[in-house]
């Protein structure tokens, strides 16, 4: 700090030199007493003369200083040359306001009066010359600024000139030339050496006749302008500017200065001075300038200056900030220069602080005030301006030390000079505003600016009286600066630059002129002006001066600059000289969490919230970024309290409500997802089924008092009943939650926004809201030309006066009522975001000069509140509807732009089950499977639109709709209802063809027809035959037959129990396609199981329907080998669980088939399922819900190490020495299990439920156990075939008593007995009915159906509970084991695989009375095949034997979609490729070898009723149609007749006279009434049928196809292009067709928002602008608006185009394993997907194909500006890509090709920056890091680079994935998923750039 000697010498130096200059003639002195009234005035040899003003009020005052500058003298000479010589000039120079003051200055010393105007864009012709006004009812022409100068001989002041539109300025061309010009009442202006020719030969009241006037010959022209192009703005009109002469008026040399700095910081040393100043002279170098650098605001250095003659230690750095805040401003490039700048000057160095700045104190005293600050530890007092309020409010600002720090900041600034906030949205800038208000006693007056806002707007504004004359209403800003308020501008980066620039002078000078002449001067101008003139205030008043306030002061709000953004940096070089800016970043997480903790005390998990938000801001993701603005401080003070309201919330749903996740990009949201799990927020674990929702969330109204779900709130008794909404609407668990979630926000006064998809409800559940709350509704409906004015206010023009209307949103403020803001996104953010002030702080001006003010605000001022405010009601509530943002809607991002000054909520289409329940209410005589239908149709709709693949997204209120329609006319199939939706997309052949997929995938028959009927053919089965008698042997019946039996030796064994483990799940979609879309067939449906390629399926069962009490639908469960697998599924479900089970089946070795067989519990565990492997005896529990997996051993099932290593090796495929699982009762309570060995004399038998097991010994080798009863297994001897009954007779104490009785066979009729092993034995009786069927007699006896491979099936009458069982068999050709084509020499050495299952391959329908066996192609008859043409690509075929009906069919089954070569050739040498289970209700289930999943009906009666609902959802053909008119004759029916018959057959219609009339009476007709029957005379309409009109000849199809086929080759000629290169290239070109039209859907969005029109104002034709009906009504004629393309402002950004490179890997790995998995061809796919997607569209995206390789890594294929044009140009592309993978040598280049990629495509301006590269996941070979990759990617911010793996070897790309950064790389092994990763790569940057 400098000594007071040090001062003193300073001070003395600066007068010696002060009094140099002057007797050197350096400088002049002036003061306005040394001139003389008409005398002369001197710079240096230019003399002018100077007079005496007529109006002194106009001359300007206080521009000159004492001691005038030499620079600035020499602008000043230059100036009077030129007004000597009568010429006008153009002082030309950077922003700021010394061009001004120049001119001001030479004005002062000439005193001359001025006419000032800023120009804008709004500036019309009559600003110029002439305005109409009304007075009286009158209208009369006011002259305006040019023609009063004109006239009066003042100087015209146009500042400002590159900002007034083309053509408006021309319009002063003569006036400036020839000093003429004609005026709109008709006088003329002339020059007046002309007029005073005219006057010798002419008297004055002869001129005036003519309306002639006369110019002065003292009329000057100023214009102040920027020069252009180097500044944005209009150029100048050649013609214009030709009538100028100009000047540059650059800065002032350096040192003059700093001379001027030192003469206003006398306290501060010269050197620190110097710096300063030689800072801010580098800064607007040439070098600089290039650098992209905006100008310092070197102008504004005095105000910086003065703070530091205050505070002489506040640090420079940080001054330097204020004026230039270059670290919000500029991108890395920028803040490095403005960095190394501040190093070389020494200035970039911030003391260390012990103490934190802040405010000590404030006193207040009269219109002053003094703070004691504290700035770097010590104390310093400044004075500031402080306001005039009397009252002081108390806010519930909390501050922390930052905010200390920042109001201190903002105190120093607003001790010199207006200052502005930068931060962003929801950081507490409005906050600390308002607390900086309170506590220097100032009145706040919000203004919150917009983009289209105008300068009549920000200043003044024209009205009428009621009288109907015009005046001029002053605007909020006017009216703060009369008063002496804080003048609050929210929004300075919305408004347009041009219209703000109106605002120079009022900041600057504290001066301002008003459309209607007004003029508001400083404070001491007024004063001088009122003393030197001695005029009162009603004087100064008449003529028009105001008094600015010298309390008045403007504050600016604004959010940061877009750095990069061609359209997002509005912080130019004119904003920057205009205030002192004050950058606030978002609080620390401290901050943050004292803030809250102060506010909303004891909020659960609020540190963990914190935490997370303050991970996203921190990231250096720009998608995470993003993300964390949606979690501002204010959204979380708005989480807490909620939180602290209703603590048992999940923070999980709060964060995802918040940022609004559902309608995030996928990117986005799955980064979400990723930071919950970091910061260990973890999604609840909630029963979401049906049940559960539905009781949870209930709505009732009982004793005034609503609940909805858990919340309660007491019923609202409006003033006016009428306006409570009333509208049709069914409860659904889904919208109930949403309006409990909004009830909750309701009842903590937020103010709501809800978002959604069109038709999903938002504007019912609002309405069902308020009724339940009986709370008044005002409704106001947006659309895109909503302007400020319509939101607010409606004018209309009542007997020639202007009367406004309250809108809506008025009188909902005045009455409390709710007001419903619809299809907010339609309207222009800029005009929507005046609400923000409304919800923030309950105030907001109206465009009629009244202002909304709180209802607190209403009660303090009591009395004194004014006709011209409008106190907000407290029941007031504002709820804002909106349609998602982004694709696929094109409306305007309404919550990126204000959503977090709403409690946001997500109005999803609703989930299956909630919509399942609407629509049941609906349609409530609708079948339900129809609904169901209807709802997964639309599901998946919805889906695909929000993937782009549908350009609409269907709703809910379309599946109303048809719902109705069925409802009203159930005869109507569902396959023409549903064309009242798609018809739409009818005419786009893409669309419909997708469209129509997936009805047809979810059974909606559209376009069938009811004959496409292709059941299987049904053939005669043979007549059971009685082939034998079976007699069991029992106790009692005699000695023969008691030694015959034997109780079996029995052990009871330990169960031990290993485990549980639990396992993981993993879910996958179940994608169900219906099979009856176009043929009604016996296959019901089929999906695909998600398997791996090795995979082989082994077994499927089913959890039955019945197996407990909670469960609905059945649940199938499939075991796969290769490696061991189990896949759990409801067939009505969305998913597929999926289970690993290879860690639990280790492989030892290759040769290990593991042969699984599954056994579904029931009762209790029915979530249970046992999975037996037969090889190793591994017994397996599995819940299939939890995954928790226990192992069960018994000591006699446990093998040695030696049987169970050479098992694996055994090669036999008989099955011998295998054990099996006997399953039939492992559905039953007791869970009971049966093992055997095959071969071996024993029985493993475990109960399940109570988990206990034990050994029964039989006396001879077990062929096969089947267990027909709980208590009775057939078991049957593997040597002797005898079969016996093991009958479990008693349970002695633990151990249970099993009696094995032997079962005697007396053969009838040997050629068609029951040999050989039975493959199956049903476990439950045929009914007595179905029994009676097959065998064609009355008997009622117990029964069992069994098969072997010589009967389709046999009947066991009586058994086995009687002792005598008739065996009745029906015969067929023994099957065949193999197909006699098969030769296979190696066959031996494979082992049967795991489809070698014979249970598997058989089964029973008992309630049908069906059998039904899965058989080979080869195994079938030869009469099945028409023409012994045998099918190919069959999986084979289920024989259905129909007992009961004695029919036969065979339904051939598809074959696999896909199967490894491998699995193909294992699976061809077995029986049959597809193993089954049945279902609940005679349903089956098969899979085949692929993975493929069918459900099949085989039931007579099932089909019966399928056909029927098949045929009803196709509809029947109306027939022929006819008009009826129904009609009441008046008179009575006579006796029935016949009646005339009309030879000429003419219609009639009444008349009681002819036979086959219509409406008549008596006569036999149709449509009457009395006759005696129905008579058609054929007076029909007739129309030709759909066969008839769909019939079209062949010959005109074959000439169709031949125009076709000749176009097609006259373009290849076009682009010589050979047939055969066309099909090589369709061959890569048809596989991604439909993934171009998607793609080209996206683009196509993004091309039709650029292309939007605008409203195109003061026009002469068009549409009438209500914002003109004044100027209307005074005889303006450009009052109209129209609708055109918005032409970009001159000097604005041009609009880029986007920049795309695709860098694709052609190494050799790519060719080398296209076999193995199709990696090259994938790719050259993708590659012509995006060739072919991005054509048409150059002129938005231009992209660039370069390739890598172990050679280069810019392989060039094409070039940005010649992108392929036809097929041929692409498939040469696509041939070299093949050609250079196929001969380069190995070795790989990625990240070098990545990095070269990044940095080529930012060399070219762009308006976004993408590179895409395809790669193989082969990187570990090249020792490529992920994090090396993820480098690359992220090395240019301003790039957005990802990488797509489209080959990898095993899981290599997902693991590399997993180590990218989130969203940076994808992994895509089918290009059907390119278009959507795509699309999120685009979107992704949606967030980033709103």
């Amino acid at each position: 700090m400098p000594t007071i000697f040090q001062t003193s010498a300073n001070q003395a130096l600066r007068r010696v030199r002060q009094i140099q200059r002057v007797l050197l003639d350096g400088h002049m002195r002036w003061h306005s007493s040394n001139i003389k009234q008409d005398g002369y005035i001197n710079i240096g040899d230019v003399s002018i003369k100077v007079k005496t003003p007529k109006r002194p009020e106009l001359v300007p005052r206080k521009y000159v200083p004492s001691d005038i500058p030499q620079s600035t003298l020499k602008h000043l000479r230059w100036v009077m040359q030129k007004d000597v010589l009568g010429q006008d000039v153009f002082l030309l120079g950077p922003p700021g306001p010394l061009r001004r003051t120049i001119a001001m200055m030479y004005l002062e010393l000439t005193q001359r009066e001025a006419e000032y105007i800023s120009l804008s864009r709004d500036t019309t012709e009559t600003d110029l010359k002439q305005r109409r006004e009304i007075r009286s009812g009158t209208a009369y022409y006011i002259d305006q600024c040019a023609v009063n100068a004109a006239i009066q001989g003042r100087v015209l002041v146009l500042e400002g000139i590159e900002k007034a539109e083309r053509n408006v300025l021309p319009v002063l061309n003569n006036l400036l030339e020839n000093r003429e010009m004609q005026l709109d009442d008709g006088r003329f202006l002339m020059a007046a050496h002309r007029y005073d020719k005219l006057l010798q030969d002419h008297t004055v009241e002869e001129l005036n006749a003519w309306k002639l006037v006369r110019v002065d010959e003292s009329f000057r022209v100023i214009a102040l302008g920027l020069p252009v192009p180097r500044y944005q703005g209009n150029p100048l009109d050649p013609p214009l500017r030709s009538r100028f002469q100009a000047r540059d008026v650059s800065p002032a040399p350096f040192k003059e200065q700093l001379e001027l700095l030192q003469e206003v910081g006398n306290n501060i040393p010269q050197e620190r001075l110097s710096q300063l100043l030689s800072f801010a002279s580098t800064m607007l170098t040439t070098e600089s300038t290039s650098l992209g650098l905006p100008d310092f605001p070197i102008y504004s250095l005095q105000a910086l200056v003065k703070i530091m003659n205050q505070v002489p230690n506040v640090p420079t750095a940080d001054l330097i900030t204020r004026l230039y805040p270059y670290e919000t401003i500029l991108g890395k490039e920028g803040k490095t220069a403005v960095t190394d700048i501040l190093k070389k000057f020494e200035l970039d160095h911030s003391p260390s602080r012990g103490i934190r700045d802040h405010i000590a104190d404030i006193q207040i005293e009269g219109a002053e005030g003094l703070v004691s600050v504290v700035c770097a530890g010590q104390h310093h007092h400044i004075q500031v301006p402080v306001g005039c309020k009397q009252t002081i409010d108390t806010s519930e600002f909390v501050e922390t030390d930052y905010h200390n720090e920042l109001l201190q900041n903002m105190m120093l600034s607003h001790s010199v000079k207006d200052f502005c906030i930068i931060g962003p949205k929801g950081s507490g800038k409005s906050a600390v505003v308002k607390t900086f208000a309170d506590r220097l006693n100032y009145e706040i007056e919000p203004i919150m600016l917009y983009q289209d806002m105008t300068s009549r707007d920000l200043l003044q504004q024209r009205s009428t009286q009621t009288s109907g004359d015009t005046y001029w209403r002053p605007s909020p800003l006017i009216t703060a600066a009369v008063e002496g308020k804080l003048a609050v501008l929210d929004g300075i980066h919305r408004i347009n630059p041009g219209t703000v620039a109106v605002l120079h002078r009022l900041i600057h000078d504290r001066e301002l002129t008003l459309f209607n002449g007004t003029r508001l001067l400083r404070h001491d101008k007024y004063d001088d002006i009122k003393d030197s003139e001695q005029l009162s205030d009603d004087d100064m008043t008449t003529r028009s001066i105001l008094r600015i306030h010298p309390s008045f002061r403007i504050v600016g709000l604004a959010e940061p600059p877009k750095v990069g953004s061609s359209s997002g940096q509005w912080l130019n070089p004119e904003l920057l000289s205009m205030f002192l800016y004050h950058p606030m970043r978002p609080l620390s997480t401290q901050e943050e969490q004292h803030v809250i903790n102060k506010l909303i005390p004891d909020v659960p998990e609020i540190e963990t919230l914190l935490q997370l938000s303050h991970k996203l801001l921190s990231s250096t993701d720009a998608t995470l970024q993003s993300i964390a603005t949606s979690l501002s401080t204010r959204q979380m003070l708005r989480i807490a309290r909620r939180r602290a309201a209703y603590p048992s919330e999940s923070l999980y749903d709060a964060v995802h409500k918040a940022c609004l996740s559902r309608f995030l990009p996928r990117l986005a949201r799955t980064a979400l997802e990723q930071a919950l799990s970091n910061s260990d927020i973890e999604k609840p674990c909630i029963d979401s089924s049906i049940d559960q929702i539905q009781m949870s969330v209930t709505c009732e109204i009982k004793h005034e008092v609503l609940r909805i779900g858990k919340t309660e709130v007491n019923i609202h008794t409006p003033d006016n009943q009428m306006k409570v909404p009333d509208v049709l609407f069914y409860d659904n668990p889904q919208h109930l939650s949403v309006m409990e979630s909004m009830l909750k926000d309701f009842l903590l006064g937020e103010h709501l926004l809800l978002v959604g998809n069109q038709g999903v409800g938002k504007n019912k559940i609002v309405d069902r809201f308020l009724y339940l709350l009986n709370r008044p509704r005002e409704y106001l409906q947006l659309h895109r030309d909503t302007t400020v004015q319509t939101l607010t206010l409606q004018p209309t023009v009542e007997n020639g006066v202007i009367i406004y209307e309250d809108s809506p949103l008025v009188r909902a403020v005045k009455l409390g009522h709710v007001l419903v803001v619809d299809e907010a996104d339609k309207a222009p953010t800029h005009v929507t975001c005046i609400l923000k002030t409304l919800v923030e702080s309950g105030e907001m001006h109206l465009s009629d000069g009244r202002k909304i003010i709180t209802h607190k605000q209403g009660q303090d001022q009591g009395q004194d509140v004014t006709s011209n405010m409008i106190v907000s009601h407290p029941d007031f509530r504002m709820i804002v509807l909106a349609n998602r943002p982004g694709f696929p809607f094109l409306g305007n991002d309404f919550f990126g732009a204000m959503g977090d000054i709403f409690s946001c909520h997500a109005v999803d289409n609703p989930n299956i089950d909630s919509e399942m329940s609407m629509l049941k209410q609906y349609g409530p005589d609708v079948p339900e499977h129809i609904l169901r239908k209807l709802v997964l149709a639309f599901g998946e709709l919805r889906n695909m639109a929000d993937q782009g693949l549908l350009s609409y997204p269907y709703s809910t209120r379309e599946v109303v709709n048809m719902v109705k329609h069925l409802q009203q006319f159930p005869e109507e199939g569902i396959s023409s209802v549903v064309r009242n939706v798609f018809d739409f997309d009818s005419y786009n052949k893409e669309m419909q063809d997708t469209i129509v997929k997936t009805l047809h995938k979810h059974g909606i028959p559209i376009g069938a027809r009811p004959t496409n009927i292709d059941l299987a053919k049904v053939y005669d089965l043979p007549k059971p035959e009685l082939v034998s008698h079976w007699h069991v042997s029992s106790p009692g019946t005699g000695t023969q037959n008691r030694t015959a039996l034997f109780n079996c030796p029995v052990e009871e064994k330990p169960l031990n129990i290993k485990g549980p483990v639990r396992m993981p799940i993993e879910s996958f979609p179940l994608d169900r396609h219906e099979s009856r879309a176009l043929r009604f067939s016996e296959e019901q449906a089929y999906w695909m199981i998600p398997m791996s390629e090795n995979n082989v399926i082994a077994d499927v069962a089913v959890t039955k329907a019945q197996a407990h009490s909670s469960q609905t639908d059945d649940i199938i469960h499939i075991a796969a080998a290769k490696p061991i697998a189990l896949y759990t599924m409801n067939p009505h479900g969305q998913y597929i669980n999926y289970m690993d089970l290879y860690d639990v089946f280790p492989t030892m070795s290759s040769t290990f088939k593991p042969r699984l067989k599954l056994a579904p519990l029931g009762a209790s565990v029915y979530n249970s399922v046992v999975l037996h492997e037969e090889m190793t005896n591994m017994i397996l529990t599995i819940n299939t819900e939890t995954g928790d997996l226990t192992r069960f051993d018994t000591s006699t099932l446990i093998e040695t190490a030696i049987d169970k290593f050479t098992r694996r090796f055994q090669t036999s495929d008989s099955g011998q020495g295998y054990y099996k699982m006997c399953r039939e009762m492992a559905h039953t309570p007791e869970g009971l299990l049966v093992f055997y060995k095959v071969n071996e004399q024993s029985l493993e038998v475990i109960n399940m439920l109570e988990g206990r097991a034990h050994s029964i010994s039989v006396p001879f080798n077990v062929a096969s156990v089947h267990l027909v009863d709980l208590k009775k297994w057939l078991i049957q001897d593997a040597q002797t075939q005898r079969r016996y009954l093991l009958e479990k007779t008693s349970q002695l104490g633990e151990v249970p008593n099993y009696q094995l009785l032997p079962i005697e066979e007396d053969v009838l009729n040997d050629k068609v007995p029951i040999h050989g092993k039975i493959d199956m034995a049903t476990t439950s009786r045929l009914d007595e009915s179905t029994l009676n069927s097959a065998l064609s007699q009355d008997v009622s006896s117990p029964n069992r159906i069994v098969t072997t491979r010589g009967v389709y099936a046999g009947i066991l009458e009586g058994f086995p509970d009687l002792q005598d069982t008739s065996v009745y068999s029906i015969p067929r050709e023994p099957l065949s084991e193999q197909s006699t084509n098969w030769k296979d020499p190696l066959r031996h050495l494979a082992v049967k695989p795991v489809t070698g299952n014979v249970e598997a391959t058989v089964t029973s329908l008992p309630e049908s009375g069906q059998i039904v066996r899965a058989l080979s192609t080869w195994q079938v008859p030869k009469k099945v095949f028409p023409n012994e043409v045998k099918p190919m690509n069959l999986s084979g075929y289920l024989e259905v034997a129909d007992l009961a009906n004695h029919k036969l069919r065979y339904i051939p089954v598809p074959g696999p979609a896909s199967s490894s070569p491998y699995n193909s050739w294992l699976l061809s040498i077995t029986d049959v490729n597809m193993v089954m289970s049945s279902m609940s209700n005679d349903g089956l289930v098969t899979v085949d070898s692929g993975g493929c999943v069918r459900l099949w009906e085989t039931s007579i009666g099932n089909l019966t009723r399928s056909l029927g609902q098949w045929r009803n959802m196709i509809g029947g053909d109306p027939g022929k149609l006819q008009v009826t008119y129904q009609r009441d004759s008046g008179k009575e029916a006579t006796l029935p007749k016949h009646g005339k018959v009309d030879s000429t057959n003419d219609p009639h219609v009444g008349g009681d006279t002819w036979a086959g009339g219509t409406g008549g009476r008596s006569t036999a007709g149709l449509g009457g009434k009395g006759g005696p029957y129905r008579l058609d005379a054929g007076h029909d309409v007739h129309q030709l049928s759909d066969a008839e009109k769909e019939a079209v000849p062949e010959h005109i199809k074959r000439a169709a196809r031949e125009m076709g086929q000749k176009a097609f080759k006259e373009r290849l000629r076009e682009i010589n292009m050979s047939e055969y290169d066309a099909d090589l290239y369709e061959s890569y070109a048809s596989n991604v067709r439909k993934q171009v039209q998607s793609l080209r859907v996206i683009l196509d969005s993004l091309q039709a928002k650029g292309k939007e029109r605008q409203w195109l104002k003061n026009q002469t034709y068009g549409d009438l602008d209500d914002s003109r009906l004044i100027e209307g009504l005074t005889g303006e004629k450009a009052i109209y608006k129209r609708r055109g393309e918005q032409e970009p402002e001159m000097g604005s950004p041009q609009q880029l185009p986007k920049k795309l490179k695709l860098v694709v890997d052609v190494s050799g790995s790519m060719y080398r394993f296209n076999g193995h998995d199709g990696r090259l061809d994938r790719q050259m796919e993708s590659v012509v997907m995006a060739m072919e997607a991005f054509e048409g569209y150059e002129n938005k995206f231009q992209y660039e194909v370069i390739g890598h390789s172990g050679e280069m890594y810019d392989v060039s294929f094409t070039q940005q500006n010649a992108a392929p044009k036809n097929n041929k140009d692409r498939l040469n592309v696509l041939k070299t890509m093949q050609a250079h993978s196929q001969f380069c040598i190995s070795g790989d280049y990625t990240l070098e090709a990545i990095d070269n990629a990044v940095k080529m495509i930012t060399k070219d301006e762009a308006d976004e920056y993408f590179v895409i590269a395809l790669s193989d996941a082969n990187l570990s070979r090249y020792g490529i890091a992920p994090k090396r990759l993820a480098e690359v990617l992220t090395s240019d911010e301003r790039v957005n680079s990802f990488v797509i793996f489209i080959g990898s070897l095993g899981h290599q790309a997902q693991a590399i994935t997993k180590e990218m950064p989130s969203g940076r790389s994808f992994v895509c092994m089918d290009t059907k998923d390119l278009p959507q990763i795509l699309q999120q790569i685009f979107t992704s940057t949606m967030l980033t750039s709103r």
